[in-house]
């Protein structure tokens, strides 16, 4: 499958085919906590729609022409938005942006789309200004994880916290 899929933000229409898509990645990690575990977050992916209702969050999206949705991430413009869960406090994260619930259609990995769209969240946090982008992952996501590294993103262990028995991890990308 050679496809071209372009970048943009999601269109409303396309929110309810993004969250299935977010359910079916996540619920699909070996290890990560499954729907029967964790509710509320498989509601929030199943609804990650509802998330752009604030305007300084975006829901961006890699299609192709005929409108396949390859993979989406959120972004987020303001941290106190970011609502990642767990304990840790992003208030004093200064001048930052972040992104968090990456997810790639099993049928385009290897396309490069988790790429793109996080090079496009480091531009949008770029033409912001922004100093930094946090994000987290977990042992479970390594595709990511070595995604992420390899981006440039760093380590933070002040950002790490736990979710329920699931270990979240922090990491800084500096502008």
């Amino acid at each position: 499958m050679n496809q071209e899929f372009i970048i943009r933000n999601a269109k409303e229409e396309e929110f309810k085919n993004i969250g299935g898509l977010m359910v079916q990645v996540y619920s699909a990690l070996e290890g990560f906590p499954k729907i029967n575990d964790q509710p509320e977050y498989y509601e929030v992916l199943k609804n990650v729609g509802d998330l752009t209702k604030n305007s300084n969050t975006e829901l961006i999206v890699a299609v192709s022409e005929q409108g396949k949705i390859g993979g989406a991430v959120v972004y987020f413009r303001d941290l106190k938005d970011y609502g990642s869960g767990g304990s840790i406090s992003l208030e004093n994260e200064k001048n930052a942006s972040g992104f968090r619930l990456l997810a790639v259609d099993p049928e385009t990995r290897g396309m490069g789309i988790g790429k793109k769209l996080i090079l496009e969240c480091i531009q949008r946090s770029e033409a912001s200004n922004f100093e930094q982008i946090i994000i987290h992952s977990t042992k479970t996501m390594h595709t990511a994880w070595k995604m992420h590294e390899k981006l440039g993103f760093k380590r933070s262990e002040e950002l790490d916290f736990m979710l329920g028995d699931l270990g979240v991890f922090g990491f800084r990308y500096i502008l």
